[in-house]
């Protein structure tokens, strides 16, 4: 009996022939299987489709609707295709299927795998700066300063901050930081002094981005704070996203005039490093979150972040790490970022 036991339960027993024989069995029939190479045709060209348009996003055309800028917006989530064409080719037991997946596999990796990849270097750096668009609209602004405070940002930046509130943010944050400018709805604080405060125009009507030069015990750098205009989407018009882009180039303008070799921007762009309408400021900056991030870093919307619309960019000094702090009662996640000078 204890013999017949062993057969049965051990490592050659009935039941693991029996999950043997069925993994046998499957790729039997797959392989006996002549429909295998005809069906998911249609899954087959759906991957093609989706690894295009990672390819050559940067030729969909923006005349009509923005539709390249939208799709640049939100381009690392064309990967969720992935896994989802790839059950679907196991449910309908298609070859071509399965090997047409692959291509937005090896696509997307060669887009985004290094995002996936943990670069930063927590020890590294000697300059933390942060920013967070703060929502006009944020119940407990106290709360919110306090919050971002914790971050330990010797240099931090707020945007959407109403008239109303400014002293609010003022009073919460003179214990930290010693020198501060607030132009227009964007405000700058900083634990180093600061000097050639001005607001910068970017063709809006209103003051929306502001710099100044802050000389940390390791030189100046040039600060530059920017909020630039919000983007729609709307069913008869598209990505309305024209006046953001008209800003962006005077940004770029203004950056690409600055006389201090070390700049850092801390803002809410709207757009993200995908995005060309952004250009004129993404050429000739670098985004601490590509460069020493771990992770996409998106910011927006802070109840289930999809986008990277909130960017810490330099030029001139090296990024050692970034991430994103926890939420506050602001719709977007502040960001933070440690720098060498």
């Amino acid at each position: 009996m204890a013999q017949a036991e062993m057969t049965e339960t051990g490592n050659g027993g009935p039941e693991n022939r029996r999950t043997g024989s069925g993994v046998r069995g499957l790729l039997d029939r797959w392989r006996g299987d002549p429909g295998i190479w005809r069906r998911g045709i249609a899954l087959a060209l759906f991957a093609v489709l989706v690894a295009l348009l990672m390819i050559f996003h940067a030729q969909i055309p923006n005349r009509i609707g923005n539709l390249g800028s939208l799709t640049e917006t939100f381009l690392p989530w064309l990967g969720v295709f992935v896994p989802v064409i790839l059950v679907a080719a196991l449910l309908r037991r298609s070859a071509t299927a399965l090997i047409a997946v692959l291509l937005p596999l090896i696509v997307w990796l060669n887009l985004f795998g290094g995002l996936l990849t943990g670069k930063s270097d927590s020890s590294g750096g000697n300059l933390t700066v942060a920013t967070h668009n703060v929502n006009a609209d944020n119940p407990d602004p106290a709360g919110t300063a306090e919050q971002v405070v914790a971050s330990g940002a010797d240099v931090l930046a707020l945007q959407e901050l109403p008239g109303g509130q400014v002293s609010t943010y003022e009073q919460a944050l003179a214990g930290t930081y010693k020198y501060h400018s607030v132009q227009g709805t964007v405000g700058l604080w900083s634990k180093y002094p600061m000097t050639d405060i001005a607001p910068v125009d970017i063709r809006m009507g209103w003051t929306r981005a502001m710099r100044s030069t802050v000389t940390t015990p390791e030189g100046e750098v040039a600060v530059y704070v920017a909020h630039m205009p919000s983007v729609r989407v709307k069913l008869n018009a598209g990505f309305t996203a024209n006046q953001r882009d008209n800003s962006a180039d005077a940004l770029g303008e203004a950056i690409a005039r600055e006389p201090v070799r070390k700049v850092v921007l801390l803002g809410d762009l709207n757009g993200t490093m995908n995005d060309r309408s952004l250009n004129a400021v993404t050429s000739q900056m670098r985004s601490t979150q590509g460069a020493a991030g771990d992770g996409f870093g998106f910011s927006w919307p802070a109840a289930f972040p999809m986008a990277r619309i909130d960017q810490i960019m330099v030029r001139g000094v090296e990024p050692a790490s970034s991430w994103t702090l926890p939420r506050t009662d602001s719709d977007h996640l502040p960001i933070a970022a440690r720098i060498r000078m």
